[in-house]
């Protein structure tokens, strides 16, 4: 476009030149023609605008058309350009006529519109001071020698830097306004991943890294009846398999082994109020998306929050969980209490017991049962202090291998750096009323640990 105008400007000097200087010089020679040659010029200059005004004309209808490819929308107009007016009112297609008519919302549009994308990456540092090398007798730490800690979840690695969860979670809630289909994916790797996975009875590889995966269906029940289906985990205990999500870096004795970590099945919920909640469950047992008889669990769930500082759960769950064998039943009580006084104050009281499950040895049915308190001082927005002190009594050793009663105190430090970084600095004791702990490779009754843990979180929800 600069160029056109260069050299349209250029023709109309040089022609100006060209006209008026013959006249001058016969003005100079013959002063007495100078009426007749002025009419001349001013004809040959009448004739020569009209001849520049219709290439400008050209040029501005082509700006018109091209100013929504080439310039920003106006720039035409903000040059006044002889013959543009007349150009204009030529015919010109707009970009949204040229456009193809938009088409309407599919399904996966449907399904995905208000899908949010969250997870984290947990990583960690341990000492033990005990430098154990025979792990203790533990479905859950694998094989001796290895250098873990007993009595351990996901932290059990130690001396070493460990990869306890990465996990990707999509979440679309169902919505009576919107959508009443909803889902929940979440898929993770690590230590974690490893060790919920270990009684699988399909497999240590079987959906191993689907954490959840449930679809969702707000029926138009009441207020809203959702009925939940798939993979999803415990609604018992007051930890969960998220690190961020708890207040202590390690996970405590009732989590590791008193309650379950997932299910496969069927859930509803229904919210009557602000104070009342209640679930029921239809699943395959403990610990199995694969069942290992043909009997069920049922689970129930009560919800009660009196107030905004106190909240109460009340957990049951009843069914065989036996291998081949739908006679023998199990059955757990789970209660978790939760009271903050202030906004910087909490504690939670958490109380399990169970029973049912036969061992060969034993003629009556076995059952565990322990409690943990907890206590949370929120110093700002990005410092607390979290202790926690557990009890637990396995009798008949059912669940960790050896009959004993442990005793566990955790103090934990935590420290946030812009809101997404998550440190933690924890110190740990357990004591176990038998030696099945080890100092090296000799069995001790006690244990302390030190761990240094970072959690990078991200949500897009945050971002909106």
């Amino acid at each position: 476009m600069k160029s056109l105008r260069c050299t349209l400007g250029v023709v109309t000097g040089f022609c100006l030149v060209c006209l008026v200087s013959p006249g001058l010089r016969a003005q100079n020679q013959n002063p007495s023609s100078t009426a007749g040659t002025t009419a001349e010029l001013t004809q040959r200059l009448e004739d020569l605008q009209k001849q520049i005004d219709r290439p400008q004309a050209e040029l501005a209808s082509a700006r018109l058309q091209l100013k929504g490819f080439s310039e920003p929308a106006g720039a035409a107009a903000s040059v006044p350009v002889p013959g543009a007016a007349e150009a204009a009112a030529s015919p010109v297609v707009s970009k949204a006529e040229s456009a193809p008519p938009a088409s309407s919302p599919g399904l996966m549009k449907t399904l995905l519109g208000s899908t949010s994308l969250s997870g984290f990456v947990d990583g960690y540092y341990g000492y033990n001071f005990e430098h154990p090398r025979v792990n203790a007798p533990s479905v859950l730490l694998g094989n001796p020698g290895t250098g873990l800690s007993g009595l351990r979840a996901f932290d059990s690695p130690y001396n070493q830097f460990s990869l306890n969860a990465v996990e990707l979670i999509l979440d679309k809630p169902p919505d009576a306004n919107t959508n009443r289909i909803g889902y929940h994916v979440a898929v993770g790797f690590g230590n974690a991943m490893n060790v919920v996975g270990s009684t699988e009875p399909g497999g240590l590889g079987y959906a191993q890294y689907l954490k959840e995966a449930y679809g969702s269906y707000l029926a138009p029940v009441g207020k809203g009846l959702q009925i939940d289906f798939g993979k999803f985990v415990t609604q018992h205990g007051a930890e969960v398999i998220e690190s961020k999500d708890n207040w202590n870096y390690s996970r405590g004795i009732l989590f590791t082994y008193a309650i379950p970590f997932y299910h496969f099945g069927l859930r509803t919920k229904y919210v009557f109020n602000d104070q009342y909640q209640f679930s029921a469950y239809l699943v395959n047992g403990w610990n199995n998306i694969v069942d290992n008889n043909t009997g069920k669990t049922v689970g129930l769930q009560f919800g009660w929050n009196p107030n905004k500082k106190i909240a109460v759960i009340q957990n049951y769950m009843v069914g065989p969980e036996e291998a081949s064998n739908n006679s023998t039943v199990r059955q757990l009580w789970d209660t978790v209490v939760t009271y903050s006084p202030t906004g910087k104050l909490s504690f939670i009281l958490n109380y399990d017991y169970g029973r049912g499950d036969r061992m060969a040895v034993l003629a009556n049915p076995v059952w565990w049962t322990g409690g943990a308190g907890y206590v949370r001082y929120q110093f700002s927005n990005n410092y607390a202090l979290a202790t926690r002190y557990e009890y637990y009594n396995d009798h008949f050793g059912f669940t960790t291998g050896t009959g004993q009663h442990i005793n566990e105190f955790t103090g934990t430090f935590e420290r946030k750096i812009h809101g997404s970084f998550i440190t933690r600095l924890e110190y740990r004791r357990d004591i176990a009323s038998r030696p099945s702990l080890y100092k090296g490779t000799t069995p001790v009754n006690y244990q302390d640990t030190l761990a240094a843990g970072l959690i990078y979180t991200f949500d897009t929800r945050e971002a909106q």
